[in-house]
């Protein structure tokens, strides 16, 4: 999923994180600064659906505005990744990896 919160939020003449921040309080959703910047400026690592539910208010907009799906980013279990191709149109090498995060031996 991609995170549209500053797009969604410009579009709506809101163009400082503390002036969003501001608008969530008056609604009772009272954010630090820290958590702020991670919403404005990069991509949450968790959301609670009350607190998603309070932006989308305060911004009138519907979830999907805020949310992008990737289903391209989508990897199925079983399945080898395929090369994907970069904007230059070469393809990126895809290196496997052990999902319990220990290297591989070597080639």
């Amino acid at each position: 999923m991609r995170w549209n919160l500053r797009l969604a939020a410009a579009n709506r003449g809101i163009w400082k994180a503390s002036e969003l921040q501001r608008m969530l309080a008056e609604h009772g959703l009272v954010i630090s600064a820290g958590k702020m910047s991670g919403l404005w400026s990069g991509r949450p690592a968790s959301l609670k659906l009350d607190d998603l539910n309070v932006i989308c208010t305060v911004l009138d907009c519907p979830v999907g505005e805020l949310l992008i799906p990737e289903p391209d980013k989508v990897i199925r279990p079983g399945h080898t990744e395929q090369p994907i191709a970069a904007a230059g149109g070469s393809v990126l090498a895809v290196v496997p990896r052990r999902r319990d995060g220990r290297s591989l031996p070597p080639s």
